[in-house]
This record gives C-alpha cells, structure tokens and sequence, in this order.
C-alpha cells in the first residue's frame, strides 16, 4: 500500500461513502463495503482496514454522532476490511466476487454490531434480537448486493488502477506546469 501515491484515490473513495450516506435511503443501505472492497483488492489488507476506519469516523465526526458506536462499527469494518484483503488476494475485478464477498461479510457484520451488541450492550433476548435484526439485515444485504453490482467494479476500473489519479500525477495537472 502506497498512501501517498494514492491519497486522492483515497480521497475519491471516502467521498463516495459521505456522499452516499448522506443521501435520503432506507435504513442499513450504506456504502461503505462496496467502497472498501476495492481497495482490500488492489493493496491488501491493511489498506481495507484503514479505508474502513476512516469512512466511519470521518463521516461520524462530519456528522457529530461520534460516540462508542463509532468503535464498534468501525472495529467491526475493519475486521471486514482486513478479510477482503485476504479473500480480494487473487481474485479478479469481478461482480460475483464482490457480491460474494458482501452477502457474507454483511451477515457476519450484522450478527456483530446487531444481534451481539443487542444482546451485550442492552440485554435484549435472543430471539428479540434476532427477530428484530432480519428486517435491517435484508435492507443491508439488498443495499451492499446493488452497490457491489454498481459501484465496486467501477471504482476499482475508473479510480484504483487510474494512473492519472495518481497524488503526483493529480498535482503535476494542478501545478498547470509550474514548479
């Protein structure tokens, strides 16, 4: 991983996922997975760790709803990112792996911050907690299903392996020859 050779690729990406969640959607539909699994793919593990950390507390500090659930969503996403670094590894730039990967990494995340946090933080029953957490769990499986159609193959294609969204390559246009 290369961060600052691709900080404004970096920069592309967490746009993506403010502007994107602050638009009006139904519940749990976000983009933070779609946006994240592209860069697990091109600089591995630690690069969808950190992409995943600051999409959470950028966007929460922006939005001033920082609070404890900012860790535990953003652990919880880093652990995400970490395993699309590891599954991303050798696979190619396609759909089907993408939506693989989102269909189990949004089951896992929502058994975490849903159902285990449910029960942990504010001792809800089991099945209350379950039966509650399928609702938001279709809204997120239906959400992260569309934007890794959408989304992660274009943003890997158009942004990620652009050479010419390079941070020195962005610069050099800006500098409009100057030095």
């Amino acid at each position: 991983m290369k961060m600052p050779q691709n900080i404004i690729k970096y920069t592309i990406g967490l746009l993506t996922v403010i502007a994107l969640r602050l638009l009006p959607h139904p519940p749990n539909v976000e983009p933070i997975m779609s946006t994240m699994m592209p860069f697990s793919k091109k600089w591995g593990w630690l690069s969808g760790m950190i992409f995943c950390l600051l999409a959470i507390f950028s966007f929460d500090i922006l939005t001033g709803t920082l609070g404890i659930w900012s860790l535990v969503t953003a652990g919880t996403y880093a652990l995400l990112g970490i395993s699309a670094g590891l599954y991303f590894k050798n696979k190619e730039n396609k759909i089907r792996h993408y939506v693989g990967f989102s269909i189990i990494a949004t089951l896992i995340y929502d058994a975490i911050t849903g159902i285990g946090i449910g029960m942990l933080l504010f001792h809800q029953p089991f099945m209350t907690t379950f039966t509650g957490q399928i609702p938001f769990t279709l809204y997120h499986l239906g959400g992260n299903i569309v934007l890794s159609i959408l989304v992660s193959p274009l943003l890997y294609k158009w942004v990620i392996t652009n050479p010419k969204l390079e941070t020195q390559q962005v610069l050099n246009k800006l500098s409009f020859g100057y030095k």
